[in-house]
Formats: C-alpha cells, sequence, structure tokens
C-alpha cells in the first residue's frame, strides 16, 4: 500500500493541493476537522496532536563486500489509550520521523474506527530496500529489531508489514526479539508466514475489507454489485483481491492497472485470469486486447472507482473528471484535500481508506489474539471474523453519515475520535 501525503490548511478556506502535503500535515488537520463536530475536551485534543515518543536509532550493517553502512530508523508510538500500539514498519528511502508520526497518528484513527483495542505507531528504516540483497535486508532487520528492542513487544507495540517488508521480514523480527528474550514470542509482530504464527488470509485482508466496504456502498446507494460496473487502479494485493472478490460476487470489473497502464474492456474482465504484482509483476497489459492509462481507468464512466496504488492520483487536476458515483479507496490517500472536497461538491461518495482497507490491520488482530493463545484459526474464521468487524464498523460511521451533514470520512474520523476521547476522559491524565 501507498503512503499517503496531504497538506494542513486552514478549516474555513480551501485546503491547497496535494504535491507538498505531508502525512503529520494531514493527521492534525483531520484530527481538527473531527474535533470541530464534536463536544469533547479540548484538552484531549492537544494531547492527541503529538506522539507519546518517536524513537531514533542508527543502523549499521556490513553489506556483502565487507563495507559497512550506517541507516537511520525509527519507530513514532502516537496512542496507546485504548491498548498496546500497532502500526507498520517500511523500508523506504523517504521514511522520515513527521512521516513516521503522521503515519502512526492513521493507524490511531484506523484501530480506533474498527474499534479494535490498540493505538497507533508506525516506523521504518530509510532506505532503498531494492539496493539491498536479500541477506543484507535480513541483516538490516535484525540489527534494527535489536535496536527497538526495548520499545516493541507483543504487550507494548506490535509491528507489521509495510511498503518494502513482507512476511519474512516479519519472521526475522520475530526471531531477533525472541532469540534476545530467550523464548519465543511470536506476538510481537503480525504479518508473518502461518509456519511461524502467522494468520490464515493476512496478505489479503486489505483487499477483502475493500470489497466488502464496496458491497455495503452499492447497498446503500441501492446499487445491485450484478449492475455495478468497477475500475480498480493498481492490481497488487489490495486491488487484486478486491477486484476478484467482487468479480466472484457478480460485479462488471472492466479495467484494472499496473504501472505500464490498464486493461480495459467494458463488458468485463475475468480477473482470475490476471496475474497480480505479487504473482507476475508488471503483467496486466501483457495480451491486453486494449491498454488505457492509467490516468484514464480514474476517469472511466463506471459506478465505482478503487484507487488501490499509490498516493495523490486523484487531484485537483483530475478530479472534475472522476466519472464515479462511489469512490473505494484502497490505497492510503489517494486522494488530496482539494480533490476531496471537489468530489464532496458533487456529492461523490468516497470510502475512506481508514475504513475501506482496515482489513489488515483487523486481521492483524486476529493474528495477535491466535499467537496469544497458541491456537491458529482456520481461514474460514478469518474470514467471517473480518466480514462481521467490517460491517460493524460500517454500521457505526453510516449512522454518524446519516445523523450529520457530513461526508463518509469526516464520518468516520468522528467514529474514531469519539471512541479515543471516552477511552482519556475515562482514564484521565497520570499523575
Amino acid at each position: 500500500m501507498a503512503s499517503a501525503s496531504e497538506t494542513s490548511s486552514d478549516p474555513a478556506g480551501d485546503p491547497p493541493d496535494a504535491p507538498t502535503e505531508s502525512a503529520l500535515e494531514t493527521a492534525l488537520r483531520q484530527l481538527r476537522a473531527a474535533a470541530d463536530h464534536l463536544d469533547i475536551d479540548s484538552n484531549i485534543v492537544e494531547r492527541l496532536k503529538h506522539p507519546t515518543k518517536v524513537e531514533e536509532v542508527t543502523v549499521p550493517v556490513e553489506r556483502d563486500d565487507g563495507t559497512v553502512e550506517v541507516f537511520t530508523g525509527y519507530r513514532a508510538q502516537h496512542d496507546s489509550v485504548r491498548g498496546p500500539y500497532k502500526g507498520g514498519l517500511r523500508y523506504h528511502p523517504d521514511v522520515t520521523r513527521d512521516e513516521c508520526v503522521g503515519l502512526a497518528m492513521w493507524m490511531t484513527w484506523k484501530c480506533a474506527v474498527m474499534d479494535l483495542p490498540f493505538g497507533g505507531a508506525k516506523g521504518g528504516v530509510a532506505v532503498d530496500p531494492k539496493t539491498l540483497s536479500r541477506a543484507e535486508k535480513e541483516r538490516l532487520t535484525r540489527r534494527f529489531t535489536q535496536e527497538l528492542r526495548t520499545v516493541i513487544g507483543p504487550n507494548q507495540d506490535i509491528p507489521a508489514p509495510d511498503m518494502g517488508t513482507d512476511p519474512q521480514t516479519m519472521a526475522w523480527v520475530m526471531d531477533a526479539y525472541s532469540m534476545q528474550e530467550g523464548e519465543t514470542i511470536p506476538g510481537v509482530v503480525t504479518g508473518k508466514p502461518p509456519v511461524v504464527g502467522g494468520s490464515e488470509g493476512r496478505a489479503e485482508a486489505p483487499g477483502r475489507s475493500v470489497a466488502i466496504v464496496t458491497r455495503l456502498a452499492c447497498e446503500q446507494y441501492d446499487r445491485r454489485l450484478d449492475e455495478t460496473t468497477v475500475a480498480v487502479q493498481g492490481y497488487g494485493s489490495v486491488g487484486a483481491n478486491a477486484a476478484r472478490l467482487l468479480d466472484d460476487w457478480g460485479a462488471t470489473v472492466v479495467a484494472v492497472s499496473d504501472v505500464n497502464g490498464a486493461m480495459y474492456d467494458p463488458d468485463g474482465i475475468e480477473t482470475a485470469a490476471v496475474p497480480s504484482h505479487d504473482e507476475t509483476p508488471e503483467a496486466v497489459t501483457r495480451g491486453a486486447d486494449r491498454v488505457i492509462s492509467n490516468d484514464e481507468l480514474l476517469t472511466l464512466d463506471v459506478d465505482v472507482l478503487i484507487p488501490a496504488a499509490l498516493g495523490n492520483v486523484i487531484t485537483k487536476a483530475n478530479a472534475e473528471a472522476v466519472a464515479a458515483d462511489i469512490v473505494v479507496e484502497g490505497a492510503n490517500g489517494p486522494i488530496t484535500s482539494t480533490a476531496d472536497s471537489l468530489l464532496a461538491a458533487r456529492d461523490v461518495a468516497v470510502l475512506p481508506d481508514i475504513l475501506a482497507n482496515a482489513g489488515g490491520v483487523t486481521v492483524s488482530y486476529f493474528e495477535w489474539l491466535q499467537d496469544i493463545n497458541r491456537r491458529a484459526w482456520s481461514l474460514e474464521r478469518v474470514n467471517d471474523e473480518l466480514e462481521a468487524e467490517m460491517e460493524a464498523a460500517w454500521r457505526a460511521v453510516r449512522a454518524e453519515f446519516e445523523r450529520r451533514d457530513v461526508t463518509w470520512r469526516e464520518a468516520a474520523y468522528i467514529v474514531a475520535l469519539s471512541r479515543i476521547a471516552d477511552a482519556h476522559d475515562a482514564r484521565g491524565l497520570w499523575p
């Protein structure tokens, strides 16, 4: 999934467009916007503007040629009032302290809107993982884990995969942590391979939740899935799993894309026959009868648009050309703040990322429970439990959407902030 970046703005005026916007500024703006709709203690809002802790560490790594290169790593822990910190670890050249803080805040809102007993965290190393051999990536991961060992743990802070990391990375984190603790502790991370305590269905969960929210949104607007056309930008894990499920449920998926462009067929695509990026990188357009650009995909005349590739793909420049009536955010932050306002003015229903792609953190919660209890769940149980959690979150967000004159995004943030504020009010401030 992509990182998002939007900028802060005066809530009374038009927000600027996205290219220079940061995750931290976005998170703060969204906090202010939600607080404006609620009667909550301003002191609680002030507390939520700041992370509890940001750990910055030096990560020296021996390269395969014997030289040592030093990288910088971070772990931002935003708020733990509802439970241990939870959030991904990413390996990317653009990882910064502020990005980690902003994304940690988003994780706080995402866990709260799903009513999970977690707070938000995020971390990573400023490195291009494509420049690392497998052995170098393993050494980097193990050293980074050691540097973070005092601030992570199954009851303290539970990392997960993110950009540039994967189940194997999480297995290395678990092993490095467990070796230093002197016992096997699978619950220190989620997103691991099932053979070492990972959960069935974890990798597919964000795409599954996007499909579930799409189905619920269609029901909300009295659209039959078998009469609904869908375009999906990004055919990685999220986009491919969402597209294939919606196809199975009767929707007509007319376009899917990767970095090279989009396969387009107005009569519908057999999604199971199109390899995802994980299965065969950059293979979507191979053999396609008709290929269009990613920009064209975003403006197709379809019922539902699912941007599931990168952040900031729908902007001031193309928002007016978006023809879909429903947009479901598969990626993190695919719509800039200005574009969001333009879509809202046209009554385009935008289902936000903190709800739509929350299947990942939800099944991570299931994995954490399985690790604590040392008892694995079947894939059927995981999917059934995810369905139930997504429907419960949907009902809570829909109630605020229908009760107030707000967008779906605002409704989701209102639900999240209400729950966090109630928890802070109940616990108070120590000492």
